[in-house]
């Protein structure tokens, strides 16, 4: 399996405990669907795991690894993405996307001009934001929203974006769309 195949189901970000259990950072939309879909894999794929989920630990999901029984062994998978096949999803509904599906598209302004590709797609907790690699190499974040992101065609590979641009005014300055 390529790793252009795959998909991050979420990341192994540190351990609980000494009976090898481990705090994982969920990517699914409803968190408890990490373990819905069974065995998953690292980034390479050279490695399985068998996943439980026996808790929470603030934001993350305390997660019991068949096989890992101790915390050494448990740091040693910190890091670790954990990912399966895209063909185990279901496929996304009106208006939702998959972030691997959006990432590399290209990125035209409203007159189909290339402004660049998006890079990456990051939520901080205050929504999803777009994270745009101009054609002067330079990144540019947006909020993906309707406003900002009118147009998604992962078909045709392209979206369409509406830039904020800064126009100074008698206050020293202001965003405007």
């Amino acid at each position: 399996m390529s790793v252009e195949e795959k998909i991050c189901l979420g990341a192994i970000v540190g351990v609980h405990g000494i009976r090898g259990e481990v705090k994982v950072k969920s990517f699914t939309e409803d968190e408890c669907n990490l373990s819905k879909y069974g065995r998953v894999s690292n980034k390479e794929g050279n490695r399985e795991f068998d996943l439980r989920i026996t808790g929470h630990s603030k934001e993350l999901l305390r997660v019991k690894i068949n096989g890992v029984d101790d915390r050494n062994t448990a740091e040693t998978l910190i890091g670790t993405g954990l990912y399966i096949e895209r063909s185990r999803l279901p496929e996304p509904a009106e208006e939702e996307y998959y972030h691997a599906d959006l990432i590399g598209l290209e990125a035209r302004n409203k007159n189909g001009e290339s402004l660049g590709r998006v890079n990456a797609l990051y939520n901080f907790g205050a929504g999803d934001l777009i994270e745009l690699k101009t054609i002067d190499g330079s990144l540019e974040m947006l909020p993906f929203t309707r406003q900002y992101v009118p147009v998604v065609d992962i078909k045709n590979g392209f979206i369409i974006v509406e830039m904020m641009q800064f126009a100074p005014d008698d206050q020293g300055g202001a965003f405007e769309s």
